[in-house]
């Protein structure tokens, strides 16, 4: 009997040509086809929720693949994890209906871009973080990043987009705030476009600089022009912290790893 089973991903996208399997360079999906093939003798396809850019982290990516294999939740994510390395990690396992589908089913997506501010770098968060050398005005950022909430036509901070894709995105929260040395832009919208949270970070950033006020931000939220937020700021600062969903995880039907598995925590 056929089975879908629902995984709940970690990953350090360091290294990785994203999460879609590619031709010619390593990808998140064929790390965990790989494994899944290791463990069940049987290939399988893995489907996300998202296809996170090169170099792009993610606390809890939601994939699922479907098998006959009879294993329990808890000795897929051991075996799994006895195959991955050590940028994956499987933290989560759940039995879901065959008509669960990661990325249609999702309500909302979550993501983070960590700034670290400062003239010294930081070896240790070097990987996750985008340095910025002088200090932002974060109040000022708060307050562009007020406009972005609702639904709008985010062209102007999206990257190539197939012809006759809509650019409208529903964004229920836009937060900046200050932890210690770091600063945080938290988006959590119903679906991202391409580039979308690292152009709009990067037009924050510049906002938090003076370079852009937070009327000239607004008015690019309005303008129509597809890219006018030109910069976007470097893969390795960002990660997708969360996928939500009604209904999912289900109750009392999972293995995980960690307790704070849905949590976004605080860095």
């Amino acid at each position: 009997m056929t089975r879908r089973i629902a995984l709940v991903i970690e990953y350090d996208g360091t290294g990785y040509a994203g999460f879609q399997r590619q031709a010619d360079a390593p990808s998140i999906q064929e790390e965990l086809e790989n494994a899944i093939e290791s463990l069940t003798m049987v290939r399988a396809t893995v489907r996300g929720a998202g296809r996170t850019d090169a170099g792009v982290h993610a606390l809890a990516q939601v994939g699922v693949f479907d098998t006959q294999s009879t294993l329990p939740t808890e000795r897929v994510v051991a075996g799994l994890n006895h195959y991955l390395g050590e940028q994956i990690a499987v933290r989560a396992a759940y039995d879901v209906p065959l008509s669960f589908d990661p990325r249609r089913h999702a309500g909302a997506r979550v993501y983070r871009y960590r700034l670290l501010e400062g003239g010294t770098p930081s070896p240790l968060r070097r990987g996750v973080t985008h340095r910025v050398v002088r200090r932002l005005d974060t109040g000022a950022m708060s307050l562009a990043a007020a406009g972005l909430v609702g639904e709008h036509d985010f062209r102007a901070f999206s990257g190539p987009q197939p012809a006759g894709k809509s650019f409208v995105r529903r964004m229920t929260r836009a937060t900046v705030s200050r932890y210690g040395d770091e600063v945080i832009v938290e988006l959590e919208a119903n679906a991202f476009l391409p580039q979308q949270v690292r152009r709009t970070a990067g037009a924050l950033v510049d906002v938090g600089l003076g370079r852009l006020t937070v009327s000239a931000f607004e008015q690019m939220i309005e303008s129509g022009a597809q890219g006018a937020a030109e910069t976007v700021l470097p893969a390795r600062g960002l990660t997708l912290q969360e996928v939500r969903y009604a209904g999912f995880p289900p109750e009392n039907d999972a293995t995980t790893t960690h307790d704070e598995t849905h949590e976004t925590g605080s860095p």
